[in-house]
């Protein structure tokens, strides 16, 4: 059987020039990054256009190590769309090398639904990991400058500086660093670390603003931290937006690459969706619905988590209009939610299988709540049975959703017609209009425990002493209606990562809030969740290599 990037570089890869031609763009617009990928100028967003076109999500049931393959259904169902006579656009995240030299070893679909060239997508693409990453260590650098001058300083107190510098790798090491030693030439010491890039507020910024004044407005709104007399520092108060909005100035532009079959696909910005908003920038799904009938996009994680920040913060702050939900499911998956161990994953369980329902079906109540009967996407893998995918549908059937056998990851477009056919139902079938889970006016308290009882299916909160406080500075600091954008494992629909199915009775417990106010969300943690992964024991970078003729192989 051919490997993902076996059967990547066997594809003749087209023109982007070519790609562009079928989204009607002129090749004028295109800033080529080489022949095959190209970035595309926020000028050509054509709100009413936007209005017009119909937006498709993808999500899935709580992921498991072995893989529920979101990115994939989302290429496969965007190239069935096409063969079925609808002018489609696949818009996701740019991969981090966190996941693809850790546990993933690529993020770029699977089978004969990938993106390409995938090979630059899930390394250096067009560099905007990078430049995410130096605007956010300049504001690091600025920090630590203004605290050692003596001139224009401005009495930022160390001891509550929350902003630390990025790095877009897998590095536990650096979690936790003490920077600033070997002399007063060198700094002042202090207790700081590093995030990865994908965690960064630079990141989610980039992914919210609407436009290259707005993102220099947000950057500029970027908390720091305060003055030994209690006033709060923002990175405007260290004048730090202009030049962090120049390094962002062409990363803020969305990417234009290709499927295996030549559909469009637009690829632009990756917070993670554990710890951040989960889903690709605005500006880039906008740009798909200005030049396609339908867009299918992803959500990272499960509903409870991107699908959940997909509505309640980017679709409110981009005024988005959702026509349809895809929940991902798969056989394994719910058998391993079921009680089955990951090494018998291969083995028929019809028992394990049934066990696994409640968590599909908390799923399916979690889109219910934003008006949305979602459509099943039954992954299929090899060892599926027929028995267990009879089993599946019959579930879905009782539970009054669609549900189509998906085969994109080995037949490409061919393999997800009978899901794009249904999408096109659900999407006939609407609901008239989103309405948020939470109004912003709302207290925090009550934001967080909505989203805790009804998505996570939680009992109640609990916040420890710290969380308290934290939300109180930052109610004083008059950003009480911010959105909020809880940070937990995405292991669980709770916040312990060791509760399969659909756990009940549980207390969702919030240990720390940080305060993100140039994306406007604060970010409540729950459990052990951390913003700098690190290795797994035995890690994708070890499998990746490079031939004498330069020809990557080990991606996947």
């Amino acid at each position: 059987m051919k490997t993902d990037i076996e059967i990547a570089q066997q594809v003749t890869i087209r023109p982007i020039a070519e790609i562009a031609e079928k989204l009607c763009i002129n090749t004028d617009k295109l800033e080529l990054y080489g022949k095959y990928k190209a970035k595309l100028p926020l000028s050509l967003i054509d709100d009413e256009r936007v209005k017009n076109a119909k937006l498709i999500l993808v999500t899935a049931i709580t992921p498991t190590p072995a893989g529920e393959g979101k990115t994939t259904t989302s290429i496969g169902l965007a190239q069935a769309l096409n063969r079925i006579g609808k002018k489609t656009t696949v818009v996701l995240r740019e991969p981090s090398l966190g996941p693809v030299f850790g546990i993933k070893g690529g993020a770029a679909g699977g089978g004969y639904s990938q993106v390409i060239p995938m090979e630059d997508i899930n390394l250096h693409f067009t560099g905007d990991m990078s430049a995410v990453e130096k605007a956010n260590n300049l504001l690091s650098a600025l920090i630590d400058n203004n605290i050692q001058l003596n001139e224009g300083n401005l009495g930022i107190d160390p001891r509550t500086i929350e902003w630390k510098r990025v790095m877009d790798m897998n590095e536990r090491s650096l979690r936790n660093i003490i920077i600033g030693l070997g002399g007063p030439s060198q700094g002042v010491p202090r207790e700081s670390g590093f995030n990865i890039t994908a965690a960064s507020e630079v990141m989610a910024i980039l992914c919210i603003a609407k436009d290259l004044s707005d993102l220099k407005k947000r950057l500029g709104d970027i908390f720091v931290g305060y003055t030994y007399r209690g006033k709060p520092v923002f990175a405007r108060d260290l004048k730090a937006q202009g030049a962090m909005t120049a390094l962002l100035k062409d990363a803020i532009k969305p990417n234009l690459v290709q499927t295996l079959e030549g559909t469009p696909a637009i690829i632009h910005g990756g917070p993670f969706a554990n710890i951040a908003q989960g889903t690709n920038s605005i500006i880039a799904t906008k740009m798909g619905l200005t030049f396609s009938d339908y867009v299918v996009t992803e959500a990272g994680f499960a509903s409870e988590l991107g699908a959940e920040k997909f509505f309640n913060i980017k679709s409110r702050f981009g005024n988005l209009h959702t026509n349809a939900v895809v929940i991902v499911a798969t056989i394994r998956a719910l058998k391993y939610h079921g009680g089955l161990k990951l090494s018998e994953m291969h083995k028929e369980d019809l028992a394990a299988l049934k066990n696994g329902f409640e968590n599909l079906d908390k799923h399916i109540e979690n889109m219910r709540y934003y008006g949305f009967n979602p459509v099943i996407s039954i992954n299929k893998f090899d060892a599926d049975t027929s028995a267990e995918i009879d089993l599946l549908k019959e579930h879905c059937n009782s539970q009054n959703v669609l549900v189509a056998l998906n085969e994109s990851w080995s037949k490409g477009g061919e393999g997800a017609i009978e899901l794009a056919n249904l999408v096109v139902n659900a999407v006939n079938d609407r609901p008239a209009g989103l309405k948020p889970l939470y109004d912003l006016e709302w207290s925090f308290e009550k934001k967080i425990e909505t989203i805790a009882t009804k998505m996570y299916g939680a009992d109640h909160v609990e916040y420890t002493i710290l969380a308290k406080q934290q939300l109180k500075k930052i109610e004083e600091l008059g950003l009480g209606n911010l959105a909020v954008c809880i940070a937990k494992t995405q292991k669980s629909l709770s916040d312990n990562e060791h509760k399969k199915g659909c756990p009940r009775g549980f207390t969702f417990k919030i240990r720390e809030v940080e305060l993100a106010s140039g994306a406007g969300f604060i970010v409540p943690i729950a459990g052990t969740i951390m913003r700098m992964p690190g290795l797994p024991s035995n890690p994708s970078a070890e499998k990746i290599d490079v031939d004498e003729n330069g020809k990557i192989s080990g991606l996947f």
